[in-house]
């Protein structure tokens, strides 16, 4: 068993921010259809290939890797197949977030929640709050991971429903102070896309320090990297976990796909850096 292993989420997530240097969350967002070709024409299961390379380039860059689950379940057997594998190909200090805005009501939410985190092994997973306590309920019985509840998501259309006031309180803020009341295991997370930076820093002002915050948003959806650390993280330039996925993992699409992801998880690492 190594030393990952006997880690709960939130000493692995301190601990490889630090020794890696980084608050970089590569998003391993495969799209068959995006892999490189050679790959497609080659490999038994090009997700699982083509994941491998990646990870193996930039494991020493980053702090988490998340797996969005719609790119492996509409791959069938072999998707569900390249998610165990790449869980397991994930180096046990790093965290493991899988996400599937995943919820639902009372029997059904704790099947979610034991089919992520003890079938699957997530560190950590995205659940939806639309429900309310008793949706949430099940995953946060799981004190040694962590539940990012979306709260202000990095999307176009989020404030249809975010930006709504109720007794003059935007919908978004009051999810973050469920999230905050929620936070008795300290094992709450919120997700806030870095699309919005003025509503990522009253979300954080809302937290306080000690709760993450997983930010989508920053490469491809046009999310401003010094805005998102300065507002996304605490007062020591910790507890934000910065995501990035098309814009790493698709930089390049030849037989050197690994190198160029390299250069542009680098690249990004240390322009967040710049700004802690």
């Amino acid at each position: 068993m190594s030393l990952g292993d006997c880690m709960d989420w939130r000493e692995k997530l301190t601990t490889v921010v630090s020794e890696n240097n980084s608050l970089l969350c590569v998003g391993l967002d495969s799209d068959a259809d995006k892999i490189p070709k050679f790959l497609r024409e080659t490999s038994k299961n090009p997700l699982i290939d083509f994941n491998k390379a990646i990870i193996d380039a930039t494991k020493d860059l980053v702090c988490a890797y998340k797996l969005n689950m719609a790119f492996y379940e509409v791959a069938g057997r072999k998707g569900f197949e390249a998610l165990e594998k790449t869980i397991e190909i994930i180096p046990k200090n790093i965290l493991v977030i899988l996400d599937g805005k995943r919820n639902d009501i009372g029997n059904t939410a704790k099947k979610y929640a034991q089919s992520l985190f003890e079938t699957l092994k997530a560190d950590a997973v995205t659940i939806n709050p639309y429900l309310g306590r008793d949706g949430v309920g099940p995953f946060l019985e799981y004190k040694e991971k962590c539940s990012f509840i979306l709260c202000r998501t990095s999307n176009p259309s989020a404030g249809d429903f975010q930006d709504l006031s109720v007794s003059s309180t935007p919908v978004y803020q009051m999810v973050a102070r469920k999230i905050r009341e929620w936070n008795i295991n300290q094992n709450c997370g919120a997700v806030v896309g870095a699309t919005y930076p003025e509503e990522l820093q009253t979300v954080r002002s809302i937290l306080g320090e000690d709760i993450p915050i997983l930010i989508p948003g920053v490469g491809k959806q046009g999310g401003d990297v010094e805005k998102t650390v300065r507002n996304g993280t605490n007062a020591l330039g910790e507890m934000a976990v910065i995501n990035s996925s098309r814009e790493i993992i698709f930089a390049g699409n030849q037989e050197d796909f690994a190198q160029e992801a390299r250069k542009k998880a680098m690249s990004v690492r240390d322009e967040i850096n710049k700004y802690r």
